[in-house]
């Protein structure tokens, strides 16, 4: 009888392994833990229907496709992937989005007692979770920022050369239009030089004031604010929204949630891991 088709379950919070590029091995763990086994519990499929994936080739393990039953791996090291989708099965690497209010500092602690993202998180660091930010949010802004213990991950996202987007609503003086719309795709000359968004959009204009949306991958100190400044439209309200595939959404401020497996398979192939 043949087997049904197979459709993968990537539904769990997302974890996966830490690992830096020198630690990965061209062949996977002598000793470890059965391949079918790991990819049950990371809920990719059952141990029989992981068996069946492996034996069509649907199954890497360190960029080879395994081609044998009975294969060990070590979660905490090895790269497993189902269909080139990046499997996450190291329980001890977490991810994490926060909805950070208005008035609260992107730090984990704030030597003036400012309330800060480390007030939030403060009972996963205690358990032993030490979670950094994803690059920063002055107090003032609003919205998106990503904690992880996750290394290597967090130092891709915020490197210039894998231009990740960021998606702003900047609540801003005077009624834009598209002479604004305009200038923001041209760029403009700042202080410590040129600058423009990748995408940008009016989304409401009215009593003079107006909602803009702002796509951009800069990542210089206040670049939106900045921006909509030089053009003549300062700043009253900062959100971030987005970055690259991971959105607020509903969150309310305050809020955490774990990043789902397909978010964090964007987030890893975005920046090549």
């Amino acid at each position: 009888m043949k087997d049904e088709p197979i459709e993968l379950s990537f539904a769990r919070p997302a974890r996966h392994q830490n690992v830096s590029l020198n630690e990965r091995r061209e062949n996977p763990s002598a000793g470890g833990v059965r391949l079918q086994k790991v990819l049950a519990q990371a809920g990719v499929a059952s141990r029989r229907h992981s068996e069946v994936l492996i034996d069509a080739g649907r199954v890497e393990v360190n960029g080879k496709v395994v081609d044998r039953q009975g294969m060990r791996v070590d979660p905490n090291v090895d790269i497993i992937r189902v269909d080139g989708v990046r499997v996450n099965v190291n329980e001890d690497t977490v991810y994490f989005v926060l909805n950070k209010p208005r008035g609260m500092q992107s730090t984990m602690h704030d030597d003036m007692g400012r309330p800060c993202i480390g007030d939030i998180v403060g009972e996963r660091v205690a358990a032993g979770k030490r979670l950094f930010h994803v690059g920063r949010l002055d107090a003032d802004t609003e919205g998106l920022i990503m904690l992880t213990n996750d290394g290597e991950l967090a130092n891709r996202l915020m490197h210039p050369k894998y231009e990740i987007t960021k998606t702003y609503m900047a609540t801003v003086l005077g009624e834009g239009d598209r002479a604004l719309v305009s200038t923001l795709r041209k760029g403009l000359e700042l202080e410590d030089g040129p600058a423009k968004v990748d995408y940008v959009q009016v989304v409401d204009a009215h009593n003079g004031q107006s909602i803009i949306r702002v796509e951009l991958h800069e990542g210089r100190k206040h670049i939106v604010r900045r921006l909509l400044k030089a053009a003549g439209y300062p700043v009253q309200r900062l959100v971030r929204t987005k970055i690259h595939t991971v959105q607020l959404g509903e969150q309310k401020p305050g809020s955490m949630r774990a990043l789902n497996s397909s978010e964090l398979a964007s987030l890893y192939k975005a920046v090549g891991m």
